[in-house]
């Protein structure tokens, strides 16, 4: 089950956040954008990891990383919201900072993002796992790579690795998923994602492009 309503911020729930460049532009132009993304979202997840930050991050275990990929011109994020801050503080911190090292970075003024952001309340069912393998098959499906797996800037790898470096929780995937082999299940999904309902229902949730 999910809800799209932007203004729902419920601690214990699961979040879809999303959004795009202005005018579809491309928002990650080389190597160093991604990683700088991806470097404020682990500072204000795990702010301890760090011994000095310039930036006042969020509190620790405020919210809980699932699954996300990074494309050229959007993004998507599997959030869980633990506390009462909510995901709009996140993504203020993140997108915000993001916007401006990359107008500085690029000579450039104006908006990065189309929105502020959007979001959808995703539930605790089956959904959560095909959205988890949505996010994941987006390269392969967009034609980037031949193989999700090969991807760097999803959580896709992330699965399969333990330790400080990663940014997913991946007891709560884990627990997400149960007996269920998560490696088996994103790589089955990617026919019926790719030519059934599920993918194309996803994507007009998203409005991504």
């Amino acid at each position: 089950m999910f809800t799209r309503d932007y203004k729902t911020f419920a601690p214990g729930e699961f979040f879809h956040i999303y959004n795009r460049g202005n005018n579809k532009q491309d928002i990650f132009l080389d190597d160093s954008d991604y990683e700088f993304f991806l470097l404020r979202i682990k500072q204000n997840l795990y702010p301890d990891r760090f011994k000095e930050l310039k930036i006042q991050p969020l509190p620790q275990g405020s919210f809980t990383l699932i699954s996300y990929c990074l494309m050229p011109n959007h993004f998507h994020l599997l959030v869980r919201q633990n506390g009462d801050i909510p995901t709009s503080k996140l993504m203020l911190k993140i997108c915000s900072s993001y916007s401006k090292v990359f107008n500085k970075k690029y000579e450039r003024v104006g908006h990065v993002f189309q929105d502020q952001f959007k979001q959808i309340l995703i539930g605790r069912d089956e959904y959560i796992k095909w959205l988890m393998a949505y996010i994941c098959q987006n390269p392969k499906i967009a034609g980037l790579v031949k193989s999700a797996i090969d991807y760097k800037w999803s959580s896709y790898r992330e699965y399969f690795k333990r330790g400080n470096d990663i940014l997913c929780d991946n007891d709560t995937v884990a627990e997400l998923f149960g007996k269920q082999n998560i490696s088996e299940f994103i790589e089955n999904s990617y026919k019926i994602i790719k030519n059934n309902k599920i993918g194309r229902h996803i994507e007009s949730e998203a409005l991504i492009d």
